[in-house]
């Protein structure tokens, strides 16, 4: 069975790293064995977990510390977590390098994005107001806006579909888009919110949460399967 790793969460006053289960049970859907990282920026531990996986997906979570895409924090930006922002960056460097699988949500793409050059709208809500409400946090498993799919890209490859409902736990975006990045989907407002990495197994990045919305919706689910499918080689 193939494994899966995740990057974790830390859950500070509780003492505790942690992901939710929903990604847990989308991977187990998708046929493969989900296991969850340590939270260390130790390099030889990082090394090793790469070589016993088949891929990696890199989950949701905290704002990356500005400063990582040569910006200054803004009033609006959240708490960032150090050690996570340092092992995932390394981790995915690594994985890129090896061409390891990676599935990158919502705080992964915005970490793959600005890895590759990118940068961020530290706060959507005041600097991108408009017509589409991104942080919907009250409605996790709901779709609440939709995006336009790229023709041709690979989201639209899996999914086969030319527009597709996503949820919204994200109050953070791509504002420039890294060079070496294809965008696959756009909200109304123009924030990209899925990009591939071409010529790669298989890197993608999105910004919603398919993981909580995947077993009521099949092109959700999809996602996972075909990332665990380019995990076998």
């Amino acid at each position: 069975m193939l494994l899966i790793g995740l990057t974790p969460a830390l859950d500070r006053e509780a003492g505790r790293v942690f992901v939710n289960g929903d990604y847990l049970n989308a991977v187990q859907r998708a046929g493969a064995l989900p296991a969850v990282l340590p939270m260390t920026e130790e390099r030889a531990v990082l090394d090793a977990a790469l070589n016993r996986v088949d891929g990696l997906i890199f989950t949701g979570g905290g704002d990356l510390e500005p400063a990582c895409y040569g910006e200054a924090r803004l009033p609006e930006c959240g708490e960032s977590n150090p050690v996570r922002d340092r092992m995932e960056w390394y981790l995915m460097a690594r994985a890129l390098e090896k061409d390891v699988p990676i599935l990158a949500i919502c705080r992964g793409l915005q970490v793959l994005n600005c890895l590759l050059g990118g940068t961020l709208y530290q706060d959507l809500p005041s600097q991108l107001p408009g017509q589409v409400i991104h942080p919907q946090y009250d409605l996790p498993r709901d779709a609440v806006h939709t995006l336009q799919v790229a023709e041709g890209g690979l989201l639209s490859r899996i999914t086969g579909q030319t527009e597709l409902g996503v949820n919204s736990r994200h109050h953070q975006g791509i504002k420039k888009l890294a060079a070496g990045l294809r965008p696959c989907a756009a909200a109304a407002d123009g924030l990209i919110e899925a990009a591939e990495l071409p010529g790669k197994r298989f890197v993608l990045g999105v910004q919603w949460h398919p993981e909580s919305i995947s077993e009521k919706h099949p092109e959700q689910q999809a996602l996972f399967n075909a990332f665990t499918e380019a995990c076998k080689g």
